[in-house]
């Protein structure tokens, strides 16, 4: 299969298309919490996305057709005094799983870290998300920790809703 990993071209309707159908997808499956994209998020997202200069947004194409998705928010490090790149969301099209969409995605998004001078990589995953948890620590992520005798990082949020 040919890859092709490209930032989307918000100009585009088909890029625009491929952002919204391949992240709708992903929020439908049971990883991404079983329901659809609401029509608001629909017809706002790829504005939004595009606004964000400390969003970065890269598409994946499979010979031709879209099949992967990774969106990723500048942080920063303050131990490091050193941007960081956070992996929000990583989606591969339920029929192009397993041919290397991902660890492209997830190379091309080390490459635009770098590229902004980003001390890490960071992300999130379920924790029953065998085969994404698989294919992370293949492609060198770990648990986070300062100090074992302290423990590991938890993830943790507050709706503001």
């Amino acid at each position: 299969m040919d890859i092709e990993i490209r930032h989307p071209d918000w100009n585009s309707s088909t890029d625009r298309l491929a952002v919204v159908a391949l992240l709708d997808s992903y929020a439908r499956g049971e990883t991404g919490g079983g329901k659809p994209l609401t029509e608001f998020v629909k017809a706002h997202l790829c504005v939004a996305l595009s606004e964000r200069p400390t969003i970065s947004v890269l598409l994946a194409f499979g010979d031709g057709e879209p099949a992967g998705l990774c969106v990723a928010n500048e942080g920063f490090s303050t131990f490091a005094c050193k941007p960081l790149l956070n992996i929000h969301d990583l989606v591969t099209a339920p029929v192009h799983r397993g041919k290397g969409i991902g660890r492209a995605l997830i190379s091309a998004a080390e490459s635009v870290a770098r590229e902004r001078g980003c001390c890490k990589l960071t992300l999130e995953v379920l924790e029953g998300n065998t085969i994404a948890r698989d294919l992370y620590r293949k492609t060198g992520f770990v648990s986070y920790e300062l100090d074992p005798a302290v423990g590991k990082a938890l993830f943790l949020e507050k709706k503001l809703d």
